[in-house]
């Protein structure tokens, strides 16, 4: 996918300031830290139009990049920082939850992981609660190029077992160093873009 013009549109902490064109959208959801970030500025051809940051916990905020105006990129805050305060956790928690469940343009998630640790205990909430809601999910193991090619059949194995993968999930390896898995990404995403707007016909 050739991606020429691209724009963070909107930054988002309640509804109200959500797009109103109906375009439809593919969340980012993933721990803090774990590439949401680097993995956006991939699939768009960027940079740093989404901010990177050492720092876990730095996206505080629902970031809607306008891409092609034909989808939203939605980076949703991270999940699982422990060291945020309470009150602000349970803030992004009501936040993020608001809009996943609420939210009618929202046409698929993709939730990254780490392909190098076996997914934590929030992963597997965050996963399970996705399920409950009936969301097929697209999961990105990102920092693929940190692995060996002898490691990457073992680790992948590692993570569907985690989370005991349902028939029509999927998970792809990705780097945002090599551009693993971001044309398989891409492929996807233009089907689920694809059938959002036959129904919306």
């Amino acid at each position: 996918m050739i991606v020429n013009n691209v724009e963070l549109e909107h930054v988002a902490v309640r509804p109200e300031q959500y797009p109103d064109n109906r375009m439809p959208e593919i969340a980012f959801a993933g721990k803090s830290n774990v590439g949401k970030s680097s993995l956006i500025n991939t699939m768009i051809n960027r940079k740093s139009l989404a901010r990177t940051s050492q720092t876990p916990g730095k996206t505080r905020t629902i970031n809607f990049y306008n891409v092609e105006d034909m989808v939203y990129f939605v980076d949703l805050p991270g999940y699982g920082f422990a060291r945020a305060p309470e009150a602000e956790k349970q803030k992004w928690g009501k936040m993020i939850e608001k809009y996943l469940t609420q939210r009618q343009e929202l046409c698929s998630i993709i939730m990254l992981v780490d392909i190098r640790h076996k997914p934590g205990e929030n992963d597997v909430q965050m996963y399970e609660w996705l399920k409950y809601y009936g969301y097929d999910i697209i999961i990105a193991a990102t920092k693929h190029d940190k692995l060996k090619r002898s490691q990457v059949r073992g680790a992948v194995d590692t993570i569907k077992e985690a989370f005991k993968l349902r028939e029509n999930d999927m998970l792809i390896p990705f780097s945002s160093e090599t551009n693993e898995g971001r044309e398989v990404l891409w492929n996807i995403i233009k089907d689920k873009v694809e059938e959002y707007t036959m129904r919306e016909v």
